[in-house]
């Protein structure tokens, strides 16, 4: 059976489609995907598939991933994983990660065979940020549209933010990550704006190039009409 595309659309033009086999091969640049939206086990589970195929994949904005079941729900159910522990010497796990990154990063690393060399070069291929580090600020950022909510949620159900239920559990750096994300976003205005400038100065130089060329070719073939017709 021929295995469908895996469609990446990018997060600041809804027109931009590709498939994620042609814009990211084993050797190619690394492709970063927006969490922003997304359920957690439907991205989690795109994600282990691809990077057991080779590619890199960076998941940034984890804390604004999404989880179907409310919140009570969920806090229940991380209670219950907490209690998980080793007898005789707790030290040594499992370890119950608060921030969102993490939680997202372990969800991953369930998917895939982690103890073997296979998993364990894949899971390098995987890295997951809390907010959008510096160096990733300028970089195209892609969607996945089969783990987005407003597409594979039925409308009605309930659902909650992993950056709330991580706050909720224990993660202390939720108003630092968000002081950052608003300093980014006024830089990332500012940015797009001179960008969008410089855009529309490009286009308009293109069509003047456009038109001299056009009226130069008109006036070459009226320069030869002339010499052989005796105009």
């Amino acid at each position: 059976l021929k295995q469908p595309h895996l469609y990446f659309w990018c997060s600041k033009n809804s027109n931009c489609i590709q498939p994620l086999s042609e814009h990211c091969t084993m050797s190619s640049k690394k492709v970063v995907v927006d969490g922003r939206g997304h359920l957690m086990g439907r991205l989690a589970s795109i994600v282990a598939k691809r990077i057991l195929m080779g590619e890199n994949i960076i998941v940034v904005r984890c804390e604004e991933i999404m989880i179907s079941g409310t919140l009570l729900r969920n806090k229940i159910r991380f209670a219950n994983f907490r209690k998980k522990r080793m007898n005789t010497n707790p030290k040594k796990g499992p370890f119950h990660y608060r921030s969102p990154s993490e939680h997202l990063w372990k969800t991953v690393r369930g998917m895939i065979p982690h103890k073997t060399n296979r998993g364990k070069m894949a899971m390098r291929r995987f890295k997951p940020f809390d907010g959008i580090p510096e160096k990733y600020h300028k970089k195209k950022r892609m969607v996945i549209p089969q783990a987005l909510k407003i597409i594979k949620l039925s409308p009605g159900r309930k659902f909650c933010v992993l950056g709330r239920l991580s706050t909720e559990v224990g993660w202390k750096q939720a108003k630092v990550v968000e002081r950052l994300e608003s300093e980014r976003k006024i830089k990332s205005s500012a940015f797009y704006k001179k960008k969008k400038v410089l855009l529309e100065k490009r286009r308009k130089a293109a069509k003047a190039v456009e038109a001299k060329k056009v009226q130069a070719e008109s006036h070459q073939g009226c320069q030869e009409g002339c010499r052989y017709e005796g105009c």
